[in-house]
């Protein structure tokens, strides 16, 4: 069956950004989990924000094309989400919406078939980014994601870095790394694996 197969992502396009630093620490837990890791950084997917009339005269963009099939070769998605004004990011919700689309016959949601993912979030504010975190699990519920009900939210995020790049509270830095595992485990299963 091989090892599970992960899309990282972060929902940020910043190179400094709290969710970013935070993905880096969930993929070297997947990866010592036995998982397979592919980050993804959606700067490369200059997406247009989405527009039916656009789609319908011009089909999906390039990007969206290229999205759709990274999407498509892995068995579950690894998602740092950024809380933007108490909500998801434009620029991850607008991924999510041009990758749902229907495209050289596929019914919509196809390249989401089959998939799990697992949330976490870093934020600025006590709250860690846990409000993006709801409205993400919603959408991809709604785009028939198994998401897994572990979820990680790190409040305060410009004091919970070391220079390293791990997190300075043991706690949370295990918690990160259980949520990985937790995810390798689900997809392992899922894949018909041990």
């Amino acid at each position: 069956m091989g090892r599970p197969r992960i899309l990282a992502l972060a929902g940020s396009t910043r190179a400094e950004s709290f969710n970013r630093k935070l993905l880096r620490i969930a993929v070297a837990a997947a990866e010592g989990a036995g998982a397979e890791v592919a980050v993804l950084d959606l700067k490369d997917f200059a997406l247009p924000l989405y527009d039916g009339d656009d789609e319908a005269a011009h089909g999906l963009p390039e990007p969206a094309i290229r999205l759709r099939a990274a999407i498509r070769a892995h068995d579950g998605l690894l998602i740092a989400a950024p809380e933007y004004n108490g909500g998801l990011s434009a620029v991850l919700k607008n991924a999510l919406d041009w990758t749902s689309r229907a495209h050289a016959g596929e019914p919509q949601l196809a390249v989401f078939a089959g998939k799990a993912a697992a949330l976490l979030s870093a934020s600025i504010t006590a709250y860690g980014g846990v409000r993006s975190l709801i409205q993400l699990r919603a959408v991809l519920t709604a785009m028939r994601v198994l998401v897994l009900p572990e979820q990680f939210a790190l409040p305060l995020a410009a004091q919970a870095f070391g220079p390293d790049g791990a997190l300075t509270n043991p706690r949370q830095q295990a918690n990160v790394t259980d949520l990985a595992g937790r995810f390798v485990a689900l997809l392992a299963r899922l894949k018909g694996g041990s």
